[in-house]
């Protein structure tokens, strides 16, 4: 899961937001403005609204550190703009809850506030994390796991193509466990 800090991890030149890259964290760099957007009510789902700065530093610090995990940072004409978190669900809790195959890649992804919304940016975002995903051959599934209160995700998850299968209990949430096949996102594409 771990690429080297000097690159971007992926790069779409072109795209109608303008330039969009996915960078590894810097942990130094980046954290103080993903604190400021896990800590804000918007981002309630993600679980950090009452962390300090040094617990979300920790939770970063140990992203970085695992060898099954990476936090990239989205940025949109140089600008952050939003996160990603990439993790193999089979050295994950979820992957207590189904059984993990070769090629399965988890997600987090959350949109940084906005300067001056943009209808549609969510969407677009979301497209490119997971054209990111699929871009590598070896990723046949995307698996998320959101809380199963956030009807804004669902609606982007299935949207994308992803299959819902059931509610899992974990220790800090209610989760809705979602899948989606490389054919079921480029299906959804076409619509």
């Amino acid at each position: 899961m771990k690429t080297l800090n000097m690159i971007p991890a992926y790069t779409v030149p072109d795209h109608p937001l303008g330039m969009v890259e996915l960078w590894p964290m810097d942990l130094r760099q980046d954290t103080p403005e993903i604190y400021r957007w896990v800590t804000r009510p918007y981002a309630r789902y993600w679980g950090m609204t009452a962390k300090t700065y040094d617990e979300v530093l920790a939770e970063y610090t140990a992203i970085h550190h695992n060898p099954h995990a990476a936090a990239l940072i989205g940025k949109i004409n140089g600008k952050t703009a939003f996160l990603c978190e990439c993790y193999d669900p089979a050295h994950d809790l979820i992957g207590r809850f189904y059984d993990p195959a070769p090629g399965d890649v988890g997600m987090h992804i959350l949109i940084g506030p906005a300067e001056k919304p943009i209808h549609g940016f969510t969407w677009q975002v979301f497209s490119v994390v997971m054209d990111f995903l699929f871009d590598n051959p070896s990723h046949n599934r995307v698996v998320v796991e959101p809380d199963a209160r956030n009807e804004k995700i669902h609606r982007l998850n299935k949207k994308a193509g992803f299959t819902y299968v059931k509610d899992v209990q974990l220790p800090h949430k209610t989760a809705a466990l979602a899948f989606c096949t490389r054919q079921q996102y480029f299906q959804s594409k076409e619509k």
